[in-house]
């Protein structure tokens, strides 16, 4: 029997001194950590200050964040966009990244349909995000949606079960010791592209504006 054999991971395509986010993310386009690079447009590394006093992980660029190369600029996007807004956060202090940082999608057609990272892609692309947090020092750490909260607090993390409730960080990560910061805190709550496949939106909506709310006294 045929095995499938696991990707090789990114750690191997991060440079080992690197000093800055900007370092980081001129490595990424050589990144061949799984195979997603080969139908992606692109790679879409995170973007936002090294000083961000909050960082909001995702799951994974869509088919615009492919096109255009940042992440969080499709619909979901601007619907974070006005959740953070009516949380009350200011946007000038948030650093927006994904769990995966290639497309994973299947295409139907012409169009292009977003299809969930598995497993072995979350742990091939990991060490992009934990080399993204070696730069970062942040007050508050947001896990959007199931994905970006296995990768940070492990596989057996349920957004519904915990979501909005406040955690210390890095201890409720999977590894802590991948994450040598100072203690701050870290949340889960659902992906915004959840928002827009509810059936009711608006109590959707209110559930993310309420979770970032919980966010927000800790950036206060």
């Amino acid at each position: 029997m045929a095995t499938t054999q696991a990707p090789p991971g990114a750690q191997e395509f991060i440079p080992a001194d690197a000093k800055s986010l900007d370092e980081l993310k001129a490595a990424a386009p050589g990144c061949r950590g799984c195979e997603l690079y080969e139908n992606a447009t692109q790679v879409v590394f995170g973007r936002g200050a090294e000083h961000a006093r909050l960082v909001l992980v995702g799951e994974q660029p869509g088919d615009i964040e492919d096109q255009q190369g940042l992440p969080f600029v499709g619909p979901a996007g601007r619907l974070l966009r006005d959740a953070v807004g009516d949380a009350g956060i200011d946007p000038s202090i948030i650093y927006l990244t994904n769990t995966v940082k290639h497309f994973r999608f299947e295409l139907r057609g012409k169009r292009r349909i977003h299809q969930t990272p598995g497993p072995a892609h979350i742990t091939a692309c990991r060490p992009w995000l934990v080399a993204e947090f070696s730069q970062l020092k942040p007050d508050l750490v947001v896990a959007l949606g199931a994905t970006a909260a296995k990768a940070l607090f492990g596989p057996s993390f349920r957004v519904t079960k915990s979501r909005g409730e406040l955690l210390p960080w890095p201890a409720s990560a999977q590894r802590p010791q991948d994450f040598p910061v100072a203690e701050s805190r870290a949340l889960a709550t659902i992906h915004p592209s959840a928002v827009l496949r509810a059936d009711d939106r608006d109590a959707a909506y209110r559930g993310l504006v309420d979770d970032l709310k919980v966010a927000a006294t800790v950036l206060a």
